[in-house]
């Protein structure tokens, strides 16, 4: 971080937006997320840009915390984005999934135990991912339990992420090493 340029670091307050609805992601014992942040160093404008968006995703969503986790994991699991992924997996924890809901979110919508507006939910970002728009059976469902603002924020938060997999992908990030398992010995 440190040989990051300046406009990079300003960038980076671009996180906090103006009415934050929910509290800073908990840093500490967490991963720091340096690879791809380290790409978006090359391109400070582009992150401030972005980071004012995801900012927005991240803290002042009209969704639940536990609701954009489940959003961001499948759309991980989905793109096949092992960074967005592990990135991910302690604020799911964080925002009250369980290691069993989490690995059910990888078989997605049909995977038994979901309520009908959790399996929606995943449906939209499986439909939104590969046709590029909710189908009419899970968009009817979501209309019952979600109002404009919230479906607003599941697009867009889909969109932010499946932007992040594909950027990740793209660039082939490793995994950071706070991110790797520890060695065995």
């Amino acid at each position: 971080m440190a040989e990051w340029p300046k406009t990079m670091r300003a960038a980076l307050a671009a996180m906090v937006p103006p009415e934050p609805r929910y509290p800073q992601p908990v840093q500490e014992n967490r991963p720091a997320a340096r690879n791809i942040l380290g790409t978006f160093a090359y391109h400070p404008a582009l992150a401030q840009a972005f980071f004012t968006f995801n900012g927005h995703i991240l803290r002042a969503t009209t969704l639940t915390e536990r609701q954009r986790e489940m959003i961001v994991l499948r759309v991980a699991a989905v793109r096949s984005s092992n960074y967005e992924w592990a990135q991910h997996i302690c604020m799911a924890h964080d925002a009250g999934l369980t290691d069993e809901e989490i690995a059910r979110i990888a078989f997605g919508p049909e995977a038994p135990f979901w309520t009908d507006p959790d399996a929606a939910l995943l449906q939209a970002v499986d439909d939104l991912i590969n046709d590029g728009v909710v189908g009419e059976n899970a968009w009817s469902r979501l209309r019952a339990d979600f109002d404009t603002q919230q479906l607003l924020d599941l697009l867009f938060t889909v969109t932010a992420y499946d932007g992040l997999a594909r950027m990740s992908r793209s660039f082939e990030l490793d995994l950071d090493d706070d991110l790797r398992p520890a060695p065995s010995d």
